[in-house]
């Protein structure tokens, strides 16, 4: 009986047909997608720091050559070294690290080598043990009761990843893992801006302790000079009451002071993970000091130089990626398992007839999601809000570093002025107060405009050295601001196996 022929464009249209349908069952979960929201767009980014740019941005200055202080540099680097929170934000970054290891070996295929062995008595009232009674292992012996099982082998895993959704889960982690270093940059910068606040703040209370031990001394000539004028019946007890009050009250000042003194070097201690002691520091004229010349270069340029705008960078590219993976679980899933071995009751007929005792398997797996997608669906529009949660997090940062550049620049400039023009009254305070006592000594004057002139000029004098701290400290935060301060910028992370995308 002859059967008829399918012709051969019956069969294509079949194939077709198939390929389709196939096709349609892949494609079939991914209809319906959610909608995406989009961020609102941020404002342009300035082309200067309103009206200030330079070509040259301070922020490429080393540390030793901003700062000239050997002290100061002295103290930044044993913080690089020793600090207790940049050794745990260093753990973090290898952990970001491993991550990256571990979403790589997602996509590959997991292989697992086994042995095992095992012992089996079937009843003889069972239909297996009825079946064995019955078979020979080879002619005219019967199989074992109990029966041995000895297994060794390989077995094989592996997800293929067509909606490149475990490559993107591994983009991911390489983008966390940069997000965690310059998350780690953005520290050293704060730390080393917080030593130095605290460095010249120890300086300008070095200088308070010297302008009340001046005062207390000039003071206490007055303090002479009353009690001389009543001993000699020219003066009167108020007076000599209110110079000694006076130099108690400077007195008890300077003790406030030190403690202040033993606060800032305590606190730089603990930046520098050391248990208290005393903080060497220059001893160049604190009023007089000058650091090296701040250049704001141009705005864009803090896209590069800041380590926490490039770390909102880098998070916002792995909460994009991050949306790519939750978009995949739509899709089915592909999966191949296989394994290949030796399987005996006796180990002996593994190695003497090792054709006969192979075992191999190999099967393929796909898998779509069908019922409850409201699960995937949340997952996905989780994700698009954290996406959206990246985009204003980084156009916020970008917008603080500019205000805190403009905001620090002016503060620079002018407490400048402000100096300048403190200065010049503290030249003619000093003169009033050269005066007064000269009066007072020739009877000419009361005290109480000696004592008025004494204080106007040391409220002065601590206003100067409070305007000459800020100033510093502008600087300071000005340098971090533009993004210097970073001892670890130029060097090499842990290196990572090259991978192909």
């Amino acid at each position: 009986m002859n059967l008829p022929r399918i012709s051969n464009s019956k069969r294509q249209k079949r194939v077709i047909a198939r390929a389709i349908f196939c096709g349609m069952l892949l494609v079939l979960p991914s209809c319906h997608l959610p909608t995406l929201r989009q961020a609102d767009p941020a404002p342009p980014l300035p082309a200067d720091f309103n009206g200030a740019t330079s070509p040259e941005n301070s922020s490429q200055i080393g540390i030793d050559e901003f700062y000239n202080d050997p002290f100061l540099t002295r103290l930044i680097q044993q913080s690089a070294s020793s600090n207790l929170e940049l050794k745990a934000l260093d753990q973090e970054v290898r952990v970001a690290r491993n991550e990256i290891l571990a979403r790589r070996g997602a996509y590959l295929p997991l292989v697992t080598v086994g042995a095992g062995a095992g012992l089996e008595k079937a009843s003889r009232y069972t239909r297996e043990g009825a079946v064995e009674s019955q078979l020979e292992v080879a002619p005219g012996k019967p199989f074992p009761n109990p029966l041995w099982n000895f297994l060794g082998g390989l077995n094989i895993f592996w997800q293929l990843d067509p909606w490149r959704q475990l490559r993107n889960a591994r983009d991911a982690a390489e983008q966390r893992y940069l997000a965690a270093i310059d998350k780690r940059d953005f520290f050293v910068t704060r730390m080393v801006a917080e030593i130095a606040e605290n460095y010249y703040r120890l300086m300008a209370l070095d200088k308070r302790i010297e302008t009340l031990d001046n005062t207390i001394d000039l003071q206490q000539k007055s303090l002479d000079i009353a009690k001389a004028k009543l001993d000699a019946g020219r003066g009167t007890l108020l007076a000599v009451q209110r110079f000694q009050a006076e130099v108690r009250k400077n007195q008890s000042e300077k003790l406030i002071v030190k403690q202040d003194i033993v606060e800032a070097e305590n606190r730089i201690n603990f930046l520098v993970n050391r248990f208290p002691e005393p903080v060497e520091r220059s001893t160049v004229g604190f009023l007089e000091m000058n650091i090296h010349a701040l250049s704001v270069g141009v705005p864009s340029q803090l896209l590069l130089y800041r380590p926490d705008i490039r770390q909102a960078e880098r998070e916002l590219a792995a909460a994009g990626l991050d949306v790519k993976v939750a978009r995949a679980r739509f899709f089915p899933t592909l999966t191949i398992t296989g394994g290949v071995g030796f399987q005996a009751f006796n180990p002996s007929y593994i190695f003497s007839n090792p054709g006969e005792a192979l075992i191999a398997n190999v099967a393929g797996g796909l898998v779509a999601p069908l019922v409850n997608k409201k699960a995937i669906q949340a997952d996905y529009l989780t994700a698009n809000a954290r996406q959206l949660q990246s985009i204003y997090n980084y156009q916020r940062m970008v917008l603080n570093a500019f205000t805190e550049v403009v905001n620090r620049m002016s503060m620079v400039e002018n407490y400048r002025k402000s100096i300048d023009i403190k200065k010049q009254q503290l030249e003619s305070l000093e003169a009033s107060v050269d005066s007064a006592s000269k009066l007072f000594v020739n009877a000419r004057a009361e005290y109480v405009e000696v004592l008025l002139a004494q204080r106007d000029f040391m409220e002065a004098r601590m206003g100067l050295i409070e305007i000459k701290k800020q100033q510093l400290s502008a600087i300071v935060n000005a340098y971090q601001a533009l993004g210097g301060g970073n001892m670890l910028a130029g060097s090499t992370p842990e290196p990572l196996q090259p991978h192909h995308r």
